[in-house]
């Protein structure tokens, strides 16, 4: 009894912590993208960037949150999980946690474009058009960067789905999600890499709904249903 206890408390707070990511994922990774970098044009995006920089800092501290969250998630599910494979749970931990401090070193080419906005003419004597170039080009690195965090964003969820699948207290679908939205990353990646604008065919989206469907419901049956009793032997 007393294990059930702490197995359902371990789910609640890890499914705090994922509840965490996926809010502070979203809007980092998605929201403030969509309002500050969603255009073809640089001279928009530049114009974007400079007239709200309130919501340029809000992402950085989001994201810099979310990977927080994330470096504690994997940690209290490999308490929850390492019954049922402590090799899986152990790989689990490290191709998740090595995602954090990649996210955290991308995440100076953010910073970088604040002070490019705020003292690049004062201080470093750039033009418009200069200051502009330069945060373009610290605006590709932090999305090249991204694709190397995502690497490790799908790689760590196979050995989660695994386990998930095998755990016996977590529905099997979700475990399938998961090892599935493994592969939809590293696709996504490889098509990134080797296609031309591939984030506009539109695939990427639908490759990524495994993964989305698996961490979303994940984090719900988690932090709402806990984990089912499970028969000791």
């Amino acid at each position: 009894m007393a294990t059930e206890i702490s197995n359902k408390k371990l789910a609640r707070i890890a499914g705090l912590l994922y509840l965490g990511v996926v809010v502070t994922g979203i809007f980092t990774l998605m929201y403030v993208p969509f309002k500050l970098f969603n255009a073809d044009n640089a001279s928009l995006i530049f114009q974007n960037i400079t007239s709200s920089q309130t919501l340029l800092r809000l992402g950085i501290v989001g994201g810099l949150l979310c990977y927080t969250f994330f470096l504690f998630l994997p940690l209290v599910l490999y308490k929850l999980l390492k019954t049922v494979n402590e090799n899986y749970a152990k790989l689990m931990v490290l191709l998740a946690v090595l995602s954090v401090p990649v996210f955290f070193l991308n995440v100076q080419n953010l910073f970088s474009i604040l002070s490019l906005i705020i003292s690049g003419q004062s201080k470093l004597g750039l033009s418009k058009d200069q200051i502009q170039l330069a945060v373009m080009q610290h605006l590709d690195q932090y999305d090249n960067g991204l694709r190397i965090v995502h690497i490790f964003s799908g790689l760590w969820l196979f050995p989660f789905g695994y386990l998930v699948f095998k755990s016996g207290f977590l529905p099997k679908l979700l475990g399938v999600l998961l090892m599935l939205g493994c592969f939809g990353y590293l696709i996504n990646f490889i098509g990134n890499t080797l296609i031309h604008d591939y984030s506009k065919t539109g695939i990427s989206s639908y490759i990524s709904l495994p993964a989305s469907f698996g961490e979303i419901g994940t984090c719900l049956w988690l932090l709402v249903i806990g984990v089912k009793d499970k028969k000791q032997t």
